[in-house]
């Protein structure tokens, strides 16, 4: 009996043995595949390159900024920081400096997006649009920019033009017409930007109407508070 539970003993030793020298080495083994982030601030993209693929790291230029502290060409930030432990085949996120600002914002407020886009390209600047729900706004001409013209100490490049959404882009805010008189239900459907749909008469008793009184609606399609695009169409129904 004692010989079988000194084998119980031996077999539960080496297993635990077993378990702890498979997690030492599976521990090992994970940091092996760590790697330091080395500093890449100062070196050129070339250079950059060079030192990721030796750290086995990957590494790509995002953003370009001015800066009057880094020279123009070379790396001004990095994502992880220097120092940083991450996995192997890691990619890292850099920053290249443009040097000082050295170009003029020009004013494209009032050109086509097509316009202000050759202008801002042609020296050295990348356009970027946003959009409004601006009615009385023309389509396809820029309504505003930041950065402003002739702007100085900018941090990029970027120039970013506000346009009006195309009409069939716009939404709306359904109004509420229930309980409204029909006449004034189709006004308001009109100043919404929205078009009056089919008018449908409810069957009703002809103990509860009003004999000759204005139609007034009692259901609404699409229903108030929905989000609808510009030139919808509303159905109404209504009694009398």
């Amino acid at each position: 009996m004692r010989g079988f539970f000194r084998f119980i003993l031996l077999g539960l030793v080496l297993l635990i043995v077993a378990l702890i020298s498979g997690l030492t080495a599976m521990r090992v083994a994970i940091h092996g595949r760590e790697v330091v982030v080395p500093k890449f601030v100062g070196l050129t993209p070339q250079q950059a390159e060079r030192l990721a693929l030796q750290n086995g790291l990957l590494s790509e230029v995002e953003n370009q900024f001015y800066s009057t502290d880094v020279p123009e060409g070379h790396i001004m930030s990095q994502a992880p920081y220097a120092g940083e432990k991450v996995r192997r085949g890691w990619r890292v996120r850099l920053a290249q400096s443009l040097g000082p600002q050295h170009v003029d914002i020009p004013d494209v407020v009032g050109m086509s997006s097509r316009a202000a886009e050759i202008n801002l390209r042609r020296r050295g600047l990348e356009p970027g649009a946003a959009y409004a729900h601006l009615s009385d706004q023309p389509e396809d001409q820029v309504i505003a920019q930041s950065p402003p013209p002739d702007a100085v100490g900018v941090a990029s490049p970027k120039v970013n033009l506000l346009f009006a959404l195309p009409p069939e882009l716009r939404a709306f805010v359904m109004p509420n017409l229930v309980g409204r008189q029909l006449s004034d239900a189709v006004r308001s459907i009109r100043d919404a930007g929205l078009k009056v749909g089919n008018v449908r008469t409810a069957a009703v008793d002809a103990t509860a109407t009003s004999g000759g009184g204005p139609a007034i609606v009692i259901k609404q399609s699409p229903a108030a508070g929905q989000k609808v695009a510009a030139g919808s169409s509303v159905e109404v129904e209504v009694a009398k």
